[in-house]
């Protein structure tokens, strides 16, 4: 049986780095999947689901949800490691209750915890706008990134929260206090 673990956080709260970082140490029983990635990963396969998530990329319109769940999906079966995170997602209500519908069906596959990786949207900013790394790291965008992650997450928390599986982690602290109290946490849960 496959665990999974869904990570979330606003942008800059670290959790794509916390994630790499669990799964770097824990190499042989556990891997990190970000949905962006396994999109790309997908479109360049060539499969036939990589060239229909790659024709909504290439003139630049989102991935429909039923297809980023398959692949998320896919790729959690498709693993050769039994624990898997999955950072930033769900990033809306339909995504989570997409997910949770299709993981009621799917037998292979527990939701073992969402984790959230909670940060101020002070250190967010801080975050996301000292490290500057591409054209999408400004205060205009990083404002739009901080509305679409706020406005769905009350109903996000409280939904995990009745199916006593939400985790709050400080993410306000040094990273090796963070991954440390993260990977722990996974591990109690394994």
């Amino acid at each position: 049986m496959k665990r999974l673990f869904l990570i979330i956080g606003a942008p800059g709260s670290g959790k794509t780095t916390d994630a790499s970082i669990i799964a770097k140490n824990n190499s042989d029983k556990i891997v990190h999947f970000s949905t962006g990635e396994l999109l790309r990963a997908e479109s360049e396969s060539g499969s036939k689901l990589g060239k229909t998530i790659e024709g909504y990329i290439s003139q630049g319109n989102l991935v429909p949800l039923d297809i980023v769940v398959d692949t998320i999906i896919n790729a959690i079966k498709n693993s050769t490691k039994d624990i898997i995170l999955l950072d930033g997602y769900p990033r809306s209500v339909e995504q989570m209750k997409k997910l949770d519908e299709i993981l009621k069906n799917e037998k292979s596959i527990q939701l073992a915890s969402v984790i959230e990786v909670h940060v101020s949207e002070q250190t967010a900013r801080d975050r996301v706008l000292g490290r500057a790394r591409g054209a999408d790291d400004n205060e205009k965008v990083f404002n739009n990134r901080m509305r679409v992650y706020i406005e769905p997450l009350g109903a996000i928390q409280s939904f995990y929260t009745t199916k006593r599986l939400l985790q709050a982690i400080n993410g306000e602290r040094d990273i090796e206090s963070i991954v440390k109290d993260m990977e722990n946490f996974i591990k109690t849960k394994i």
